[in-house]
């Protein structure tokens, strides 16, 4: 059965009211409030023109897909009506300037339906957005991915695709503009002041991560999230009747958001715009508004079923289509009174970023201090001599366990980045990862930086990636025990994605920490995580390479950084240094010459005493020997191919690996002739000493192994 919609008229047919540009000659310029903000927005166009604004985004949609012979066309045409009224009517940007800093923010967290922001971002004049890119939808080299992602395309703030994590990113994002506007604003300037949007479907409801973040927003009372939950009914299996009938908005009313529905999701203009203004009303919660559309609305055989949902519609549906919604255009069709009225955007989001400039630079008069610190943030530019406040070590200095070393590098960076905050799971006295100088971010002390994420290890990682996102300065970081990364793989690959560059600290990195066996003892944590691209897993062996690999971390903000940390004490080694650690591999101790050591160890982190400790007594017995720490093989094989030869000389061949993991991939470092000490099992409950021994990570076991080469 056809979906019943309003004919379009002509342009010629659209009231006097109504200016050249398609928008009606009653402009909204709201008088601004404390703080001076002031919001330009064009009044709703006529109707009709609406209706072909919303059609020529369906069919945007459309015909990419059909170009592309894949993609999702369902969701772009059930919420092109909510895309115009949230784009063209709310949302403040500029499009001539997608970093502008207090721009609103928008995720599509059902990034399948990803033409329907991209449509959305052409239309409103983002120049890296043209209708080729449309037309290039899901090829090679196009700035139009077939899932969102934010490196690729202007005006996308998020990578997103896999359920639940744009959700999650959105709650982060808004996490970022509460605690900075209660950081920085004055009751005479408010230089911090946008929403965060999100459509979300049936398939982030069902995601826990979306329930986790959802729950940590309402507990913060994120009042400038609004989330629209796009209630179509479908996910790929068919009707969400087979396994998905739960009251979402009763579930969302207790954990703390407020709830609105719009039953008319198609053709309610009016009840979207007024569920907006609601929600912009409520300033205490965030808000989740139900918006009940027709997947693939349009689509005389295809709407409502799951058949529109992952495919093109097909050349014949497509006709029919075109025909039911009376859209006698070729594809790709943009009308003039369309284009016109969204030009409107250009000299708009331009007078808004100018307004906010203005305002800017009366703060940095008045507040200077305060301003260096927020442009700090806005420009990620890092303060000068930032590095020297890292803590130094001596081999003089008292072993510690590196979770406890790292507490004190994370100390020492919040005292002079003003962008640096973060928390841990429900782990804080155990991870090591308070700041002392700080409280808790909380509804009413948002101001705090640390972030309490209770047992949430996955949305804390998609949180984290919101906030890294959200301005270059912002340096997030988040941490758990290292085990515990496999319920957050997701977000760190996400963070790989997105270049976020958020500091994953987690602890507890081995057998090492002891009786609570092989259920938090991680093995094969470390080497899958090496096979992540894009991010760096670094292992540091004590003070000296921890304060090393907080400096790589800091540094690096378009990948994140993973710390494995220690449990047990570990000692300050000699030969140890941040120069080494920058190259992720390099010479501890050697007593050969010439660059020919007749052994080489390689270690990371809590092995490396092992390996020092072996090395010396061998050295006793005549031996020359090489000791190398390998802290992180990313850093390590970025390095030219002399200093890796200086490092690993490939004329020797006696190697041995040792470290507290799976030995697979170790391979490539100590070659056909040489050996691994490792766990390719599970761990053990008891002692950490009994366990190392046990497994063959001893002083002992190494010499062995190195004699029997």
């Amino acid at each position: 059965m056809a979906t019943p919609t309003p004919t379009p008229t002509s342009p010629a047919s659209i009231p006097a009211s109504v200016g050249r540009g398609g928008f009606l000659l009653a402009r909204a310029r709201v008088a601004p409030g404390a703080g001076g903000r002031w919001a330009v927005r064009a009044q709703p166009a006529a109707a009709e023109l609406v209706e072909r604004s919303v059609n020529t985004i369906r069919f945007l949609a459309v015909d990419a897909v059909e170009k592309a012979k894949s993609g999702h066309p369902g969701l772009p045409m059930g919420c092109a009506p909510l895309g115009h009224v949230l784009f063209d009517e709310f949302l403040r940007f500029n499009p001539a300037n997608h970093a502008w800093f207090d721009r609103d923010r928008f995720v599509l967290s059902a990034g399948h339906g990803c033409m329907l922001h991209y449509a959305l971002l052409h239309l409103a004049g983002y120049q890296g957005v043209t209708i080729d890119d449309l037309k290039a939808f899901r090829q090679w080299g196009s700035r139009t991915p077939g899932h969102p992602e934010n490196f690729e395309t202007d005006g996308v703030e998020v990578t997103t695709g896999p359920l639940g994590q744009g959700f999650a990113n959105a709650v982060g994002l808004a996490l970022a503009e509460k605690h900075l506007a209660a950081r920085f604003n004055k009751p005479d300037l408010t230089v911090v002041d946008h929403y965060t949007y999100v459509i979300l479907g049936d398939g982030c409801q069902m995601e826990g991560v979306a329930n986790e973040a959802a729950s940590l927003a309402g507990h913060w009372g994120l009042g400038k999230l609004i989330a629209f939950y796009d209630d179509n009914h479908i996910s790929i299996d068919g009707s969400t009747a087979i396994a998905f009938t739960e009251d979402v908005l009763a579930r969302y009313e207790a954990l703390g958001w407020h709830t609105i529905w719009v039953e008319n999701g198609n053709t309610g203009y009016d009840d979207i715009r007024a569920a907006i203004k609601e929600a912009k009303e409520v300033k205490d919660k965030p808000t989740l508004i139900k918006v009940t559309t027709t997947i693939g609305y349009g689509s005389p055989n295809k709407a409502s079923t799951h058949s529109v949902h992952g495919s093109a519609l097909g050349s014949k549906e497509v006709e029919a289509t075109r025909k039911n919604l009376s859209w006698a255009h070729e594809p790709f069709h943009v009308p003039d009174e369309v284009k016109r009225h969204w030009a409107h955007h250009l000299d708009e989001g331009a007078s808004l970023e100018a307004e906010w400039n203005a305002k800017f630079a009366e703060y940095e008069k008045k507040y200077h201090q305060e301003a260096v610190e927020l442009n700090s943030i806005i420009s990620g530019k890092l303060p000068a001599g930032w590095e020297d406040a890292l803590p130094k070590y001596t081999p003089e200095s008292p072993a510690d366990a590196t979770r406890n070393l790292s507490q004190q590098c994370l100390n020492a960076l919040a005292k002079v980045i003003p962008g640096f905050l973060g928390g841990s799971a429900d782990l804080a006295s155990s991870n090591m990862t308070l700041l002392k100088m700080f409280g808790d971010f909380q509804k009413d002390t948002p101001e705090e930086r640390n972030i309490r994420f209770g047992v949430r290890e996955h949305a804390m990682g998609a949180i984290c990636n919101g906030i890294a996102v959200h301005s270059p300065g912002l340096i997030p970081y988040c941490s758990t025990f290292f085990v515990f990364t496999d319920y957050m793989r997701a977000p760190i690959r996400l963070s790989a994605l997105s270049e976020s560059g958020v500091i994953f600290v987690m602890t507890h990195d081995s057998i090492g920490l002891g009786e609570d066996g092989p259920t938090h003892q991680p093995v094969e944590q470390l080497f899958s995580l090496r096979a992540m691209p894009g991010i760096l897993m670094l292992r540091p062996a004590d003070g000296t390479e921890t304060s090393a690999a907080y400096r790589i971390a800091v540094i690096n903000r378009k990948r994140p950084s993973i710390l494995a940390l220690s449990r047990q004490k570990l000692p300050q080694l000699e030969g140890t240094s941040v120069e080494g650690v920058a190259k992720g591999g390099y010479v501890i101790s050697d007593n050969s010459s010439g660059n020919k050591p007749d052994l080489i160890f390689i270690s990371t982190g809590s092995e490396l005493e092992i390996a020092e400790k072996a090395a010396d007594q061998l050295r006793k017995e005549g031996k020359s020997v090489r000791v190398v720490s390998l802290v992180c093989w990313e850093l390590f094989e970025e390095q030219s191919e002399e200093y890796k030869e200086s490092v690993l000389p490939s004329d020797v061949t006696s190697r041995i690996s040792i470290e507290a993991g799976v030995t697979l991939g170790w391979e490539k470092y100590i070659g056909q002739k040489g050996k691994a000490i490792g766990i390719d099992r599970f761990g053990s409950s008891a002692p950490a000493g009994r366990i190392y021994k046990e497994l063959g990570l001893t002083v002992e076991n190494l010499i062995a192994t190195a004699k029997s080469l």
